[in-house]
């Protein structure tokens, strides 16, 4: 599907603004999914502000957090403060706390690949405690058995979700809100999401806290003072794949982290000792260096056909095989079509696990990108999936 971009003679605020009122407007109920990372604050102090205002009634609105218990403990101060605000100004605030399974990278070699949050089985390891207030129980969820995600989709079905999805956190979210707008470019369809701030480079969420002077997580701080790239820096929960990479060198901001999280999950050790490898999909200049001697280089190509002709030996759980069939699927339909790159990349991908398949759904474009490059044209290529 061809992605068009167009410049507009109005500044992406004033069209955020817009939205907030435009959602509202319908008069349905509107749940707000806050995470406590900049595009949610961003999110919530536009929604805030437009309430203090008088454009919008509070009465329509219910924020939404489920708390993953593993997470930062500077992401649990701002949703605090963001509880209090909505609160105060009669907006609806549900903090949940809720035994949902949730994908963790440090389970692969114990074929379990479900952590399941705020385990009641594992009270006395939790990473930090319960708030008093906190939701832990709902009809429509089925306890240790679906993910919050698919939780919330029913918990929200009667209204609309305002999310802070932006296109420029990768090329495969710019694919699906693309696909989600209708033909005037600024609702979406189908599955009831408003993604307010979707056209927002990452310098506009910077620039908007600095001007609004809105508190954040230190720990972004922390993450670029080691390194991470601007548009890398996620604040998930503890045991992604995307936060797993980094926790080592965040420990070293919290003397406690790692205690912590070893103690829920002692398999978070493997983040420390292969934290700049394959396992954890590392490209770093460290992993290049101890790499660089190796008399022979790796086939990917080879490995990866080793993988999908012994899928009960590489994949031993649900999910992972899942996953290695989607990937499987994607190999034969491209088949002599790929570079060592892509080679590489889907082999790691299965190595350290894509439950999400974000990095599947790259594949496309840049196995494109690459034949488009080696014809010397800008024509539209077919034939890739």
């Amino acid at each position: 599907m061809a992605i068009i971009t167009k410049q507009l003679d109005v500044d992406v605020l004033t069209l955020a603004k817009r939205r907030v009122q435009n959602t509202f407007s319908n008069g349905v109920p509107i749940y707000l999914s806050i995470s406590g990372g900049k595009d949610s604050i961003v999110l919530c102090d536009l929604v805030y502000k437009e309430i203090l205002k008088g454009n919008i009634s509070p009465r329509l609105l219910e924020v939404v957090f489920v708390d993953e218990e593993a997470m930062h403990d500077e992401v649990i101060r701002i949703v605090e403060d963001w509880r209090d605000k909505f609160m105060k100004v009669g907006a609806k605030f549900t903090w949940f706390c809720i035994e949902a399974k949730h994908f963790n990278c440090f389970n692969q070699l114990s074929n379990d690949e479900s952590f399941i949050m705020w385990d009641r089985y594992a009270k006395d390891t939790w990473v930090r405690p319960m708030p008093e207030y906190a939701v832990t129980q709902h009809p429509l969820l089925k306890p240790r058995q679906e993910t919050y995600q698919d939780f919330l989709t029913k918990y929200c079905s009667d209204g609309l979700s305002l999310t802070g999805v932006r296109v420029a956190e990768s090329y495969q979210r710019r694919q699906g809100i693309s696909a989600m707008f209708t033909r005037d470019g600024d609702h979406t369809t189908g599955d009831a999401k408003v993604s307010i701030i979707y056209d927002w480079a990452d310098s506009d969420i910077w620039l908007y806290i600095k001007n609004e002077k809105l508190d954040f997580p230190m720990t972004y701080m922390n993450l670029y003072q080691i390194g991470t790239a601007r548009n890398k820096m996620r604040l998930s929960q503890f045991f992604s794949i995307d936060t797993a990479q980094s926790l080592v060198s965040l420990a070293e901001y919290d003397p406690t982290l790692m205690e912590r999280i070893t103690k829920r999950e002692p398999n978070a050790y493997l983040a420390m000792m292969y934290w700049d490898t394959e396992m954890f999909r590392r490209s770093s200049k460290g992993r290049k260096n101890s790499e660089k001697d190796k008399v022979e280089e790796k086939d990917y190509h080879a490995e990866l056909i080793n993988m999908f002709d012994n899928m009960d030996t590489y994949f031993t759980t649900p999910t992972a095989r899942k996953v290695a069939i989607s990937y499987k699927r994607w190999y034969m339909r491209n088949i002599g079509n790929m570079s060592d790159k892509v080679y590489k990349m889907m082999y790691e991908a299965l190595v350290a696990g894509d439950p999400k398949q974000r990095v599947l759904r790259s594949l496309g474009a840049i196995a494109t990108e690459e034949r488009r490059n080696v014809l010397g044209t800008e024509e539209e290529i077919t034939g890739w999936k």
